[in-house]
């Protein structure tokens, strides 16, 4: 059983409903402000999903293929207190609920944390915050930016993505324990502490430097291409240069072998400027076109589709939503 925790009720019944359809798994929908979680009431499910939207971050480890009976956590944190188009007051912001996420991820400890956030959120610090916190709990952290058009899409919404892994055989032999070479830091409270990755050590030294990035030698002697400098970008990463015909063939994660937005209008914008959209969208002109993001579920009559608070809903739901195909692709690399 899963638990998807999301403070707006529309969201909330579009949560219900793809459970219902079987879009993402089964759980429960929890509409209290993440404030009032505790953390003895989830420390028995094997998703959490905070901020959850409609359901993204699920929909995303299904594309990645990641068992849905493999434990994790995920959370996007509001990002108006850091986007460009909120008042930008940063952590001052009441709706900045890091600490908030964190002390429950401190309190149950999951083995793995994906999360997503606006890429301004760099620049205030956020992310330097994000990581700090938790590599004191002995979590090793990564991060990246990627636009939509990563995967395949005809705009860019970037995004920073992040991932916290626990080591859980160093966790109980306690993050204090530091392997030969690796560095000591002091951890709050003044007791030392080791890497998050603490007794990885073989696999720490056996990273090298290559350029601004780093690539290790997995067991069997190859080459990781998580981060390998000589890949072609994200893609390279994940599948290697000699793999680019098979990628070519395959299309991107959970496209169904295909580009999921090979289908697009050209449409001229206001600041001069064109941009490729869905086939099929009309600019929305002195109110919102009836149809404009018509529901793909059969079930629903035309009319309601075509309803203003149907429009309004989906419009809203799909704007704060990340774009799946984007974290599947942050996810297999983490993977």
């Amino acid at each position: 059983m899963n638990y998807y925790n999301e403070f707006n009720p529309a969201a909330a019944a579009w949560l219900r409903e793809l459970i219902s359809l079987g879009v993402i798994p089964d759980g429960h929908v929890d509409t209290r402000s993440i404030t009032e979680v505790k953390a003895y009431e989830i420390k028995d499910y094997t998703q959490c999903h905070f901020f959850a939207g409609i359901g993204g971050w699920s929909h995303a480890l299904k594309l990645a293929g990641w068992p849905a009976t493999r434990p994790v956590w995920t959370g996007s944190c509001p990002c108006q207190p850091f986007s460009s188009a909120g008042k930008g007051l940063g952590t001052a912001d009441v709706r900045h609920l890091w600490p908030v996420l964190f002390r429950l991820i401190a309190e149950c400890r999951p083995d793995q944390v994906f999360g997503e956030q606006v890429s301004k959120a760099i620049g205030k610090s956020w992310l330097d915050g994000v990581c700090s916190d938790l590599e004191t709990e002995g979590y090793a952290c990564g991060a990246v930016v990627l636009g939509a058009h990563s995967a395949g899409a005809p705009n860019i919404r970037q995004r920073l993505y992040w991932m916290a892994d626990a080591d859980v055989s160093g966790r109980k032999q306690g993050v204090q324990s530091v392997s030969p070479g690796l560095s000591k830091r002091t951890r709050r409270g003044g007791k030392p502490d080791g890497l998050a990755d603490a007794d990885r050590g073989q696999r720490q030294q056996r990273l090298r430097s290559q350029g601004n990035l780093l690539q290790r030698s997995p067991n069997d002697g190859t080459t990781d291409r998580l981060a390998d400098a000589s890949s072609a970008g994200l893609q390279g990463r994940l599948f290697g240069r000699e793999d680019e015909g098979r990628q070519a063939e395959s299309g991107y994660p959970g496209c169904g072998g295909t580009d999921c937005w090979s289908h697009f209008d050209v449409i001229p914008c206001a600041d001069g400027k064109s941009r490729r959209v869905e086939s099929g969208v009309k600019p929305l002109v002195g109110g919102l076109s009836a149809g404009v993001v018509p529901s793909g579920d059969p079930r629903i009559s035309d009319y309601a589709n075509r309803t203003a608070e149907a429009r309004v809903m989906r419009l809203h739901g799909y704007g704060n939503s990340i774009v799946p195909q984007t974290a599947a692709m942050f996810i297999t690399a983490a993977m």
